[in-house]
């Protein structure tokens, strides 16, 4: 088994830390009812999310991963569905399972500086992470309108490492999505993913992260450090 020692781990939140597909379903679902358009249901919806909310309500209103809606129809959707995620945000959102002790064997790891990045915009994000009782586990947080670009571009993960003094090849990332894997390949990133995350359908293991696991809970033999707290 590869394993990793790395001095600095960066994680995504929806398909990693939290499955947020039941709030999105339920908003975009919301959304659509309020412009007398036809609900699509969780499971349709669960293949749209990992590109941030606004990929995700053009791809609701076309109901197609790679469709853009007319611009009338988006600018009449958008700000429902912004009111809607804004309130209803982690009504129904849980963290998987094995997140919690994942976290509390990272930070066990002298030495390891753990950042959050994601293309959730930051007025979602941080409720979120708050509500769900993970938000102080991070040093730095890092949402998809922090910087001028999120993933796949590499900025957000050269911008955490330079906070945190670690180096590219020091570095980590823990995803779930292709997303994940082409933002971590262009920093210079290794890159673990989850199964069960979010990628459009596609099994993750076809855009050859370093690892895939199945829980957090295997961070504890895949992440070592010659000393530990």
């Amino acid at each position: 088994m590869k394993t990793f020692s790395p001095k600095m781990v960066l994680i995504d939140v929806d398909g990693t830390l939290v499955d947020s597909v039941p709030d999105l379903a339920w908003c975009v679902d919301e959304m659509l009812k309020r412009i007398d358009m036809q609900p699509h249901g969780e499971e349709v919806v669960r293949n749209w999310v990992g590109n941030g909310v606004v990929r995700l309500v053009e791809r609701a209103l076309t109901n197609d991963l790679d469709g853009f809606p007319d611009k009338a129809l988006f600018d009449k959707a958008m700000p429902i569905f912004d009111e809607l995620y804004s309130v209803y945000h982690s009504d129904r959102s849980e963290l998987y399972p094995g997140v919690k002790e994942g976290l509390e064997y990272l930070h066990s790891v002298e030495g390891l500086a753990i950042g959050c990045v994601t293309n959730k915009a930051e007025r979602f994000t941080i409720p979120i992470l708050k509500n769900l009782g993970i938000h102080d586990d991070f040093e730095i947080i890092v949402c998809g309108d922090t910087l001028e670009k999120k993933k796949p571009d590499p900025m957000p993960l050269l911008h955490s490492a330079e906070a945190l003094g670690a180096k590219p090849e020091e570095s980590l990332m823990l995803g779930d999505s292709k997303s994940d894997v082409k933002a971590a390949r262009a920093a210079g990133f290794s890159i673990i993913c989850m199964s069960y995350g979010y990628n459009h359908g596609e099994d993750i293991r076809i855009y050859e992260p370093d690892a895939v696991i199945d829980s957090m809970t295997e961070l504890t033999q895949l992440i070592k450090s010659t000393h530990t707290v």
